[in-house]
């Protein structure tokens, strides 16, 4: 005989299962939601140019997030790049980095930046370059057109250090050149 308490419970049951099932569903959602939030191309880089008075050298640091090089990478190398797996498309995805960044003096005169290496580090793609620094700089000239090539909305930002001054440029647009003054 069943008593008006098992039914109670039994209503209970249900509705604690059907909760369990709509909670469920709403996680299922909010991940899905957060994960096409994540997947979505930023098109930002930041590079830091730091100058080192104990090496005397300039060190470049750039930073792609990595789902921005991934696409990028599809776009210039072609479908079968891939730069999570393949040494070979990070070498080559850093050599288009190389070939599209400079720093000049005030008087146009190249910074001669050497290679330093590339790797993958999380979410993001770094790549490393270096300088000896000029004996005197007064100023420098940025060029940085990484992905801006391919994605006219790209914002390339470059945070610049010597000593406690930091100064900040920002590539939109057709924006080709920007300088800073150290004085």
């Amino acid at each position: 005989m069943k008593t008006k308490q098992d039914g109670l419970l039994n209503l209970y049951r249900m509705f604690r299962s059907k909760l369990a099932l709509a909670g469920l569903l709403c996680l299922f959602c909010v991940n899905m939601a957060t994960q096409s939030a994540f997947a979505h191309q930023q098109k930002l880089a930041l590079s830091k140019v730091v100058y080192n008075p104990r090496a005397n050298t300039l060190e470049v640091m750039h930073r792609f997030e990595l789902h921005d090089a991934e696409h990028a990478v599809k776009e210039i190398f072609g479908n079968q790049a891939d730069i999570i797996q393949s040494h070979e498309t990070q070498s080559q995805f850093a050599e288009y980095v190389y070939a599209r960044f400079g720093l000049y003096r005030k008087d146009d005169t190249p910074i001669k930046l050497t290679p330093i290496g590339f790797e993958v580090d999380g979410k993001h793609f770094w790549v490393y370059q270096e300088a000896p620094a000029p004996d005197t700089l007064e100023g420098i000239q940025v060029v940085h057109n990484a992905l801006r090539d391919i994605w006219f909305a790209q914002t390339n930002t470059v945070n610049i250090e010597v000593g406690k001054d930091i100064d900040t440029l920002t590539f939109t647009d057709n924006t080709e050149v920007l300088s800073v003054d150290f004085r």
